[in-house]
């Protein structure tokens, strides 16, 4: 991991900003691609990232009647499929701190016929405005590197969780092999950005997303962290040789 930032700044990609500055430089940025998020995330991992959430689906254990918070929801992918297991007698959270995103993901839903068991709601993983013990499941895919305070978003999710319930946290992470390390480098760096600039008309924007990932803790240190939030049972499972991660812990 990298070095930490001052307690008054914290990392936005490989620059240091202000505290109070982070979530409107991250909303910046998905305001500019939500229009193309999902078409981006086809050509970015070349379809790959349907199966990594089709696994996390799989591992969640949802069933008919539960409760389901889905953060930084996005355009739905999650949700869409939670809604269905759910059936009419659950609930599925659609929870996204941008406007622009939960927008997209709302019109998908329903365009696409989506249950009414879907509720859709604007918030801050840091500070989530929900009861204690409320959900049997919680995702965040692909979300949690883009908040400020971690350990302030993995505390909140625990405390909303039921007893017993899980949290599943899918994102990318680090691999250990040399060679996929240097190959996904030149990637991320030189490819990915020029393809932002192509399809979205915004290099900056994915530049940030690779850094992003770069400053993401590794497996074992989100785990710890996870832990010391107050979940137990935690692990993990390395997804496209570690290029991926599911991280699973469960609320005592």
């Amino acid at each position: 991991m990298s070095e930490k930032p001052q307690d008054n700044t914290t990392h936005f990609g490989f620059r240091e900003i202000p505290v109070d500055e982070k979530v409107r430089h991250v909303a910046d940025v998905f305001h500019s691609v939500a229009g193309k998020y999902d078409l981006m995330n086809d050509l970015m991992s070349g379809g790959v990232h349907r199966l990594w959430k089709r696994i996390t689906i799989e591992r969640s254990g949802v069933r008919s009647g539960q409760s389901v918070l889905d953060i930084a929801g996005g355009t739905g992918d999650l949700t869409r499929k939670f809604s269905r297991l759910v059936g009419p007698t659950g609930k599925v959270i659609l929870a996204d701190i941008n406007d622009s995103m939960l927008k997209v993901g709302r019109d998908k839903l329903i365009n696409s016929g989506t249950a009414g068991n879907v509720e859709y709601v604007q918030a801050n993983a840091e500070a989530l405005p929900f009861a204690d013990n409320t959900f049997d499941v919680i995702t965040i895919a692909f979300g949690l590197r883009n908040v400020t305070d971690k350990d302030a978003a993995l505390r909140s999710m625990q405390r909303v969780l039921k007893p017993g319930g899980k949290l599943m946290v899918l994102e990318f992470s680090k691999t250990q092999n040399i060679a996929l390390t240097k190959i996904y480098d030149f990637y991320s760096f030189n490819i990915l950005p020029q393809m932002g600039k192509l399809i979205a008309n915004d290099a900056e924007s994915y530049r940030y997303l690779a850094e992003s990932i770069r400053m993401h803790p590794d497996q074992e240190t989100l785990k710890d962290m996870m832990e010391e939030a107050g979940l137990v049972n935690c692990r993990y499972e390395n997804m496209t040789g570690g290029v991926v991660a599911l991280h699973t812990g469960i609320k005592p």
